[in-house]
């Protein structure tokens, strides 16, 4: 993951790492180099009113139009408020650490902070391709350490530009 933005509705504010990717193999290094920035930003978990975070591949926009979101879609979580803070560390540490293991299909990933609920979303780039779907939705079970009834939903980005909505008309899967 190569690039980190922060949008807020009300202040506009936006902020980027970059690093070059020229070595694929130095994953620690990489790490590092990205718990450097992060340990400066504002948790998730301590925003007030409507602000999302977008961390994404370098080159990739956080646009279901984009080119490598386009026939892809995004696994929601709905989180209470209070858990934002620990589960997106947990789930951009798992992506800048490539711990999916499906290749390049991990597009980004989004932290929606809302009134009374926090969204979690891991945008990928194949929506049809049920078995890393399936990949991704468990490995974000795993990581975030969530209970085997929790409620996770997916949705295309085709369905997402067709009704103009992030979460609404998602499917369902526990």
């Amino acid at each position: 993951m190569n690039q980190l933005e922060r949008d807020e509705d009300d202040q506009g504010h936006s902020e980027s790492l970059h690093d070059d990717g020229t070595n694929n193999n130095h994953n620690r290094r990489k790490v590092e180099q990205f718990w450097k920035f992060y340990s400066h930003l504002v948790r998730p978990g301590d925003l007030s009113g409507h602000s999302d975070f977008h961390l994404f591949k370098e080159g990739i926009k956080p646009m279901w139009e984009d080119e490598c979101n386009r026939s892809g879609g995004k696994w929601i979580i709905r989180l209470r408020k209070g858990l934002a803070s620990r589960f997106w560390e947990n789930i951009i540490l798992a992506m800048v650490g490539e711990q999916f293991m499906v290749g390049e299909e991990i597009c980004g990933a989004v932290v929606s902070i809302r009134f009374q609920e926090d969204i979690l979303s891991i945008w990928n780039k194949t929506s049809n391709d049920q078995t890393t779907t399936s990949r991704i939705r468990d490995t974000l079970r795993r990581v975030l350490n969530l209970p085997a009834n929790t409620i996770m939903e997916y949705k295309t980005h085709n369905d997402s530009l067709r009704d103009n909505s992030s979460f609404r008309n998602t499917k369902i899967s526990l």
